[in-house]
Formats: structure tokens, sequence, C-alpha cells
């Protein structure tokens, strides 16, 4: 690693106590497209789930989809679960040790850490973007874990982050992960919202499997840009080596004894979203273009009030810091991240979860706030938002932008 730009930061520990607080609500996006609604259906007299891991349609359409993206293998380096939770707990469980993730982290991160009792560490971002560790930090963290007689071995990342909605530069990339390499860690990295990316042309998304292809495994949500959240499934890559496939059995072990096991409906219809035809590939472009256009309205409304945030990149979040607000909000009654939850939840009539739920200190004013919801309460207005030249000038649009930035104005 190149530079000294980047102070060391204590690490936190997060391993001891049942999960205190529940995951957010989930974002339900944009209306179904027809043309996955007509595979699900088509499909919807099968009754058999798919085997563990997926059938070999599910599992070589994400091999050919990670291929257009650079990411080559076979689809036996693949695996399908129904959501990124029991995908994500069964990589914990076959890789063992300890594990860090970069703080803020997605919220389903830590619980799952915790149900499998594994001691987890949160390490800085750096100020660049969130999703990643700061690389000094990192090597920080895993000499006072080995100190303590810990046994760091996992490392969690996401290059295209949920809740900060950054996209991590390559070089910092490439930092934190040949510091995880050199230090003996197996690297996951959460690439749900590659393709959500607001500007692709303006933006390098680079994935860490890319740079150290032996030692990343790659795991996607499809309900990031391709399939509705009701339709669980999201799909894992692991690298082509011998250890990798040791470790896939053992995941597919832990899948099989959860009875983790994707609905054939479902398989048959996120295997055509992986094959990315025209209609999908036009939607996934027209909602990140929509989404660039609300999310950076609604990055200057929290500006305009006083708050802090990193410019929205990717995704359907922004994660606002309201911490220069902190007298006016204690004047209402709010002093820490559960407050300011239910608070702006009120106010804006859309779930606001508080920073605690990704990690964050309790008492830290931060709050991740969806930018879905601007597109409409209907399918209806939210297909007319994603057909429509000037969005934002459609009136739903426009009314419930001005609802959210009067709900933080009154703030400042």
């Amino acid at each position: 690693m190149n530079g000294s730009r980047r102070k060391r930061t204590d690490p936190v520990r997060q391993d001891r106590g049942p999960v205190r607080y529940g995951p957010p609500a989930l974002d339900p996006g944009l209306p179904a497209l027809p043309e996955l609604v007509g595979v699900l259906a088509a499909s919807a007299g099968r009754t058999r789930p798919e085997p563990p891991g997926g059938g070999t349609a599910l599992r070589e359409a994400a091999r050919a989809y990670w291929q257009r993206r650079g990411l080559h293998g076979g689809s036996e380096d693949v695996v399908a679960a129904p959501g990124a939770s029991p995908l994500l707990f069964a990589l914990m469980a076959a890789y063992g040790g300890d594990v860090l993730m970069p703080r803020p982290c997605p919220a389903a991160w830590m619980p799952q850490a915790r149900l499998l009792g594994r001691p987890a560490y949160l390490v800085p971002t750096p100020a660049e973007c969130g999703g990643i560790p700061d690389p000094y930090a990192l090597l920080e963290t895993v000499r006072r874990v080995r100190a303590e007689g810990g046994r760091p071995r996992l490392l969690l990342i996401s290059v295209a982050d949920d809740p900060t909605a950054t996209v991590a530069p390559p070089e910092l990339v490439r930092e934190v992960c040949e510091a995880a390499v050199a230090e003996g860690l197996h690297v996951v990295s959460d690439e749900t919202w590659r393709d959500t990316v607001h500007r692709p042309h303006d933006t390098v998304l680079l994935s860490p499997a890319e740079m150290c292809p032996d030692d990343v495994t790659v795991l996607t949500d499809l309900a990031g840009a391709l399939t509705p959240s009701a339709w669980p499934v999201a799909v894992a890559r692991f690298p082509g080596t011998g250890r990798s496939a040791a470790r896939r059995a053992r995941v597919l072990d832990v899948l099989t004894a959860l009875g983790a096991l994707v609905a054939e409906p479902v398989a048959r219809a996120a295997a055509h979203a992986l094959r990315e035809p025209s209609p999908v590939t036009d939607r996934v472009r027209r909602a990140a273009a929509i989404q660039a256009r609300v999310a950076s309205a609604a990055h200057r409304a929290v500006l305009t009030s006083g708050a802090l945030a990193r410019p929205p990149q990717a995704g359907r979040h922004l994660y606002a810091d309201l911490g220069p607000l902190r007298s006016r909000l204690a004047a209402r009654g709010v002093t820490d991240s559960m407050e300011l939850e239910e608070y702006l939840t009120d106010r804006l009539g859309a779930p606001a979860p508080g920073g605690h739920r990704f990690g964050d200190e309790l008492g830290a004013l931060r709050v991740r706030l969806g930018t879905g919801a601007l597109l409409g309460s209907t399918p209806e207005e939210q297909t007319e938002s994603l057909t429509a030249v000037e969005p934002l000038r459609l009136p739903h649009v426009a009314q419930a932008l001005s609802m959210f930035a009067a709900a933080l104005e009154e703030l400042g």
C-alpha cells in the first residue's frame, strides 16, 4: 500500500449479547417487470424446490452474468440460496474464525455473525467512501485481535455500498484487498448494488475478485437490481481453487441443513433476469438513471438542512449525518439514532432506519434515508416515473421531494 494520508482508528468489537435491534423495513423496490412475472407465472405449477445450491440453469446463468463483468469461472463454482441472509450465514459458517466488516455495514451482516456466535469487529471506513475498511485500521485490527488470542479469518466488504450509497475507488479497494490477503483473510465481496450505479460512465466499479481471484468470494442478492425483494434469491461465486471447492461443499451442507432451497418458479425467473435480455437491461438502466436524479435532489435537501452526507453513487438510499443539528434535535427530544429513526420515520412517512442498525454508535445521529419511495406510492406512479422524460417534474415526485425537503428544513 502507498501513502500515509489516513490515520489509524480503534476498531470496535461487536460480538456479545443478543441482536438488540431488528432489521430495517425492506425496500419494496419498483414494480415487477412484466416479462419476469410471465416467466414466474409459467412456472407456478412446479412445486419442487431447486436442489441445494441451485439447479444447473440458474447457476449457469449466474456464471454467464459474472463472465460479462470480467469474472470467469464455471457453474460448479456458483451457489444459490433463497436470499442473501441464509447465503451469508452459510459462508460465515464455512470459513470459520472471527469476522471483520466496515463500519457502517449492511444491517444483515452483524446479526448473522451473532447467530453463529462469531466474534465480529467493526473497522472504520476511510473518508472517501463506505463499504470497505480503512486499510491501516484493518491491519491494526488484525494485529490487536491476534494479540488477544482471536482468529481473524473473514473480511466482508461492499464496493457498491448499502447503507452509504457510495462506490469505493479502485485504488482503495486494491489496498484493502492486498492488506487482507497478506494477513491471511478471505474476502467476501457483496456486490448486490453494482448494477445500480447511478452514473456508470463516470464511476469505476472494480470487483475485488478481479484483483485477488483466488481469495475473494462474490455475493449478489438479485433483489438489488434484477428481481423483486419478494422473490428471494442470491448467488455466490467462489474462486476456482481446491480449497474453495471444499468450502463451497461446506456451504452446501449448511444450506441443506437449513432447508434453504430456492423455489423453482423463482429460480426460473432469476435465471431469466441473470441472462439480461433487453427488457431487463432497459429496466436496470432506467432505474439507475432516475435514482441518480432523485437521489441528487434528496442529497441537496440534506445539505441545505445543515446535515452531512456523502454524494450517493449507487442504490436507493443515502446516509445522512445529522450531528451538526444535534442541539436542535435535542430540543425535540432526539438524542440518539433510535430516537432519530422514530422522529424522521414519523415525519417522512417512510422508514428511516437509524445508524445503530448498521453498526454505528447509538449516540451518533446518523440515518439511512430511502430514495425509492420518492418515485411514487403506487405501481402506476412508479412506472410513470420510470418512463417520464422529466421525472422530477411529475406532480407525485415533486410533491414527495418537497415533503422530504420540508421535513429536513424544519430541523435547520
